[in-house]
């Protein structure tokens, strides 16, 4: 059943899943879209496909672009209409605290805080138009957005491939129901992981914040 499925997104012309990951990826960074746009998920379900090096850096290559583009529009938003973005509806309702954390790491970290905020669920869609607003210059906001989406991207390429062909090798030696069983226990063990790594993101950021 899985490796049907892996199957058959690998037959997918290959253009088409790269462009509608790359626009997940792409929605997820700009400014209020990554609380809609699944751009990490969708990204780690492509990234099964990319089995092969030619499939792997053309994906990379394409979500690193979209993600810095994403990121790029973000700060352009961010430093045109700076404070007035905290009291929209979508921040004050999904990330206020967020919004209020990114700026004030921006503020004392400057570029190294967009680099690593890119690795921090929902801070990383936050981040770009904070930094637009705190007046991180953009000369130093595009590398360092660059190489966070470089670096995010190819890490989370790499899992998918892993977690594709752990699949394949899983489902070679199991039956129907042991795919069951296993399908409960890595839906129960996503929501555990996805509850941990909120939960340290935000002690993490309370932490820099204190320094």
């Amino acid at each position: 059943m899985i490796t049907d499925i892996l199957n058959w997104l690998q037959n997918l012309p290959q253009p088409a899943l790269v462009g509608a990951t790359g626009l997940l990826v792409f929605l997820e960074c700009t400014i209020g879209l990554g609380f809609l746009a699944p751009g990490e998920s969708g990204l780690l379900i492509a990234a099964t496909t990319a089995h092969t090096v030619p499939r792997f850096l053309v994906l990379w290559a394409v979500v690193t672009v979209c993600a810095t583009v994403g990121d790029s529009i973000g700060y352009t938003i961010g430093h045109r209409w700076g404070p007035r973005l905290r009291g929209t509806k979508l921040i004050q309702k999904h990330g206020l605290d967020a919004w209020d954390r990114a700026t004030g790491i921006l503020q004392r970290r400057g570029a190294w805080a967009v680099f690593f905020a890119r690795f921090l669920p929902v801070i990383r869609t936050l981040t770009p138009a904070a930094a637009g607003t705190s007046g991180l210059p953009f000369r130093k906001f595009l590398p360092a957005a660059f190489a966070g989406a470089m670096c995010w991207s190819a890490l989370h390429i790499s899992i998918g491939v892993a977690l594709g062909e752990a699949a394949k090798q899983i489902e070679s030696v199991m039956n129907t129901g042991g795919l069951i069983v296993l399908g409960v226990l890595v839906l129960v063990g996503l929501f555990f992981l996805h509850r941990w790594r909120k939960k340290r993101s935000t002690q993490e950021t309370k932490q820099k914040d204190a320094v």
